[in-house]
């Protein structure tokens, strides 16, 4: 008898564990498949048509790629299910890893909001006065939350004997249905809000 009431209790918690199972597949993948949306980021706010900056390249505003965990460092877009777990977006795929588009969204921010020069990475690294990187930290989907978040702790630094100023920025668009289409307008919202978050930060 008792190992017919354990069977029937293994049998109860494996039930279960196949309905959250399934629940949770109509929103999230946890294997590769095609994606049916490639997710791109795109500035809201840009310079005109036409508009020339000129000046000094060790005068320049230089946007280095942020650093980021390997789970965010991905082309997919991760879904926080709790707070020990990530899946990923079904059907959903970065066309660029999120860390290269967020830092070039960035300086069209900057560029935009600024009217300085503004350059991106590589040699230049050694030349421009204000150095602009940090980490992101999240640019996903909360679960639990049914939210869209982007977080960024930016780091600016100055050529010469000025400090080091770091500084977190946030945006969250909540009500986030779990799907590719306003899972990508929402990334992008979020992404551009905290863009204009650290332009405005940078030029005090």
């Amino acid at each position: 008898m008792r190992t017919m009431v354990r069977g029937q209790a293994c049998i109860s918690h494996g039930l279960l564990a196949a309905v959250a199972a399934l629940a949770l597949s109509g929103c999230v993948s946890f294997g590769p498949k095609t994606p049916n949306e490639l997710l791109r980021l795109t500035p809201q706010e840009t310079a005109p048509a036409g508009a020339t900056t000129s000046g000094k390249l060790a005068d320049a505003i230089v946007v280095l790629d942020p650093d980021a965990d390997r789970g965010l460092d991905v082309l997919r877009v991760p879904v926080s299910v709790d707070n020990s777990s990530v899946a990923y977006l079904k059907n959903a795929l970065w066309i660029e890893k999120p860390t290269r588009q967020f830092r070039s969204l960035l300086a069209e921010t900057l560029r935009a909001r600024t009217g300085q020069l503004v350059v991106e990475g590589g040699d230049f690294e050694t030349t421009g006065r204000t150095l602009v990187s940090g980490r992101l930290l999240q640019m996903g989907y909360d679960a639990q939350r049914s939210a869209v978040v982007v977080r960024f702790d930016a780091m600016q630094t100055h050529r010469g004997d000025g400090p080091v100023q770091t500084k977190r920025f946030e945006a969250v668009v909540n009500g986030v249905a779990a799907e590719a289409k306003p899972v990508a307008a929402a990334l992008n919202q979020a992404a551009n809000d905290v863009a204009r978050q650290v332009s405005d930060w940078v030029k005090g």
